[in-house]
């Protein structure tokens, strides 16, 4: 536990993006070492930046509704972790945010995935984040991976992005809600218990 705080204070200490941000480095994370389902997405927003609680807008109401999970549980560490792809806001681009910044998944990932044993069930939201953990070839889109689902190895489940986009998305792909939606939310009462 001791060690898992430490990690936890280093990353939300690092500078390695410093001058490469629009704002000064803000590293998101939220976890313990009872967390049991892992939720690693594309980067902070400037909503969380500004509030420093992951997930704290629209996409994260989208996907709490997604996993039919109410806010406590959600931002309980001991049940649900919070990992971005990059852990600072990177600012924003044409068309919405930035990508994740690069040099965060190969300097905290690794360390922090072998820090919180528990966990179960990784929620693979968004391509950036199915592009770090899904094997080469599982799927040629976003798209294909969710509709993969079943097929992602090792406890991993790719998810779309819920930003405001997604509305667009599940319109065009109804198999989402009436196929993946309850299969996550069975895998998710099934981990929680």
């Amino acid at each position: 536990m001791a060690d898992l705080d430490a990690l936890l204070n280093e990353i939300r200490a690092c500078r390695v993006c410093a001058g490469k941000l629009p704002v000064e480095p803000r590293p998101f994370v939220a976890a313990s070492a009872q967390a049991r389902i892992l939720v690693i997405g594309q980067a902070p927003g400037s909503k969380v930046y500004a509030s420093g609680i992951g997930w704290d807008d629209a996409s994260g109401d989208r996907l709490r509704g997604w996993l039919a999970m109410d806010r406590p549980t959600f931002y309980d560490t001991a049940r649900i972790a919070q990992m971005p792809s990059g852990f600072c806001y990177p600012g924003k681009g044409v068309g919405g945010d930035l990508p994740p910044r690069p040099e965060c998944a190969p300097l905290w990932h690794a360390r922090l995935l072998a820090s919180l044993p528990q966990v179960r069930l990784t929620l693979l939201v968004g391509g950036y984040a199915q592009r770090l953990y899904l094997p080469r070839g599982f799927a040629s889109s976003m798209t294909e991976a969710v509709a993969r689902h079943a097929h992602a190895p090792g406890g991993l489940f790719p998810l779309p992005h819920p930003a405001w986009r997604s509305r667009l998305w599940m319109a065009g792909h109804p198999w989402f809600e009436t196929d993946v939606l309850p299969a996550l939310r069975a895998r998710v009462a099934d981990v929680l218990g």
